[in-house]
């Protein structure tokens, strides 16, 4: 299945893995890249540019496929503005295969990223940013659907809408995310003009994902009706799992507390213990509305086989209609 993104990255599949704050980390992006897809590596995992270093030098222990890293530049209570300087600093010296930014656009590290010879693509989610990022000279965007999990666009539109609008509108590569999750979800991101796909929560549900086995249960039980949008009153929309925390949020936000009482409850240390211990309340899962479409947990390995196998045969199919 060649692409603009397999011949660009190196890839078998236009299969890529977005970020993932504590799940993307060696172990499961060298069994992505092993399997065709790219692997991602979180940089907000990491305190520090070398503990970040010793991670992208893990990863390449795993696997000698390609694989990037992602680093979200938006104001956090733990990293600080240098830390993303040396975040960027060693995915250059370390020459990544890409990396993947979202919030705010990634000015000051292009032209280091550039003469690296890395791929740089940014998540968008309206039309305008695009035409914005590729301004800038990045190599593409991930077109980010309202459906998606972690903070979509408050244009709220989606992705079926949102990526044919984005390719007619640049000409750098488009990726689609956002409600993706099977092979049915690929031939359709193919179809509207995108080049490939970029996953999140279907990865969680995968045997060399970190996460407990019972949060796994769980979203296999789970619906599309099954998340939620969190923190739009502090303009920091937030697609989650409806679970207690969730409720918390939402009632905290309909009395109008403010970002002071709310941000701790959304504390990344908070889902860190989650994703370990299987407490399924207590913390913020940052999922989308893709949930609804996982029913197992499979190896990276089938589950990129059998969504590529799925895609061809549709299609396939499809096209024999018009023959």
């Amino acid at each position: 299945m060649k692409t603009k993104i397999t011949e660009m990255l190196g890839i078998k599949y236009p299969i890529i893995c977005g970020g993932m704050l504590w799940l993307a980390v060696p172990q499961l992006a060298a069994a992505i890249s092993n399997a065709g897809g790219l692997g991602n590596i979180t940089a907000g995992n990491y305190n520090n540019g070398e503990e970040l270093r010793e991670a992208i030098r893990q990863t390449r222990r795993l696997t000698d496929q390609p694989f990037g890293v992602n680093i979200t530049l938006l104001p956090s209570f733990r990293i600080a503005p240098e830390t993303y300087d040396d975040y960027f600093r060693v995915c250059c010296e370390e020459k990544v295969a890409a990396i993947e930014v979202s919030g705010s656009p990634a000015r000051k590290y292009l032209d280091q990223v550039q003469q690296a010879g890395i791929k740089i693509f940014h998540k968008v989610g309206s039309v305008r940013h695009a035409k914005k990022i590729e301004e800038l000279g990045y190599h593409g965007v991930f077109a980010a659907g309202i459906e998606e999990g972690g903070h979509p666009l408050n244009d709220d539109v989606s992705t079926m809408v949102l990526l044919p609008r984005i390719v007619d509108s640049v000409q750098i590569a488009v990726v689609a995310t956002g409600g993706i999750a099977d092979g049915r979800g690929l031939a359709a991101a193919l179809a509207l003009g995108a080049e490939g796909v970029m996953m999140a929560t279907r990865f969680i549900n995968t045997q060399e994902c970190l996460a407990h086995d019972r949060i796994k249960q769980e979203f296999i039980k789970r619906q599309e009706t099954d998340t939620t949008l969190i923190c739009k009153s502090l303009n920091l929309q937030g697609r989650a799992l409806k679970n207690r925390l969730a409720k918390t949020v939402l009632e905290s936000e309909a009395r109008g507390a403010g970002p002071e009482e709310i941000f701790p409850l959304l504390s990344g240390q908070r889902a860190k213990e989650a994703w370990i211990t299987g407490d399924i309340d207590n913390a913020a899962f940052m999922i989308g509305q893709s949930v609804g479409l996982i029913h197992d947990v499979p190896t990276c390995q089938e589950l990129l086989e059998r969504m590529v196998g799925e895609a061809r045969e549709i299609l396939r199919s499809r096209s024999a209609l018009f023959n």
